[in-house]
């Protein structure tokens, strides 16, 4: 199995809800669930791979305060050389809703201050070579994302294979966002974006064909992977052609990290050799899997557990 790293987000999630309608100001309402949680984009896929028993390094960094020394501790040792920040740790308050879907209230943190410096004192690029690495957090990771042109560099150097998932602008996708995220794709082997994300990308309402308009601008041989939800995902492969997966029918409890931990079981099924066929399908099956559990499990869904959504 080739190697897999992810590079990016990691703060805290508490998740509250589910809350319908929203609450008046002034007001207070009871809730049937609580959940304190690694988060960010980073800490989901790496939680996922954790549960489905996959070896994997992780570049993030920390606040200098007990939710920092919480998160570290949840790594282990893949945390030791995380930078600490004296920014206080970045806190995202999600409050669910009964559709599954959810609204987030995050700080900033220590998340901008993630660096190039951070990243390479923690991840071994001669032992990731030929292997993977999942960057994720764009618009959060400020210092880290000002110099992704060396970190382009380091992964080619090292013949590792950048697959990007953006994450949403905090700003939305302006001109200049989409800008930034067209040129970091064209040095990336593999995109991993969501419908919206590629459709505005590219400035084309099918997602299939937003694919192959964001795959002519990356690098020969790129894969672009569109993530569907509850429609499943499609990616456009080496050779150009349409390939594409449907999704389990599940009862959603929660839809929180859903695209990252379809990351992690795709990157996870292609480190392994698997057709891009089964990737996708990999990637669907855990995601659902993950978000019609409580707690959340990364195995296979079982037929007895599939519903209609």
């Amino acid at each position: 199995m080739k190697p897999l790293a992810v590079i990016g987000n990691v703060n805290v999630d508490l998740i509250l809800g589910p809350a319908a309608p929203w609450p008046k100001a002034g007001t207070e309402i009871i809730v049937d669930h609580d959940e304190l949680r690694v988060g960010g984009a980073a800490g989901n896929s790496a939680l996922a791979w954790e549960g489905m028993g996959v070896s994997f390094e992780i570049a993030a960094n920390v606040g200098s305060d007990e939710f920092g020394r919480w998160l570290s501790e949840a790594f282990g040792d893949r945390a030791a050389h995380w930078p600490v920040r004296p920014e206080g740790t970045t806190l995202s308050v999600g409050i669910t809703h009964p559709d599954g879907e959810r609204t987030f209230f995050t700080t900033r943190g220590h998340l901008p201050r993630l660096g190039l410096a951070g990243v390479l004192a923690v991840l071994d690029g001669p032992k990731l070579s030929g292997g993977y690495a999942l960057l994720c957090g764009s618009f959060l990771t400020d210092d880290l994302t000002q110099d992704y042109d060396a970190l382009f560099a380091w992964a080619d150097q090292h013949r590792i294979t950048i697959a990007l998932d953006t994450g949403w602008p905090l700003d939305g996708w302006t001109d200049e966002n989409c800008a930034a995220a067209r040129g970091w794709l064209s040095r990336c082997g593999i995109a991993l974006l969501n419908e919206v994300e590629a459709t505005t990308l590219a400035g084309l309402d099918d997602p299939a064909d937003a694919a192959r308009q964001l795959r002519s601008h990356m690098p020969h041989g790129a894969v672009v992977v569109v993530k569907r939800g509850p429609e499943g995902a499609i990616a456009i492969d080496q050779q150009g052609e349409l390939v594409a997966v449907t999704a389990p029918q599940v009862k959603v409890v929660d839809t929180i990290g859903a695209g990252d931990v379809f990351n992690a079981a795709f990157l996870a099924a292609l480190a392994r050799g698997e057709t891009l066929s089964s990737c996708l399908a990999a990637g669907t099956e855990v995601a659902s899997r993950a978000i019609s559990t409580l707690p959340r499990s990364y195995g296979k869904l079982k037929a007895s557990e599939e519903a209609t959504r």
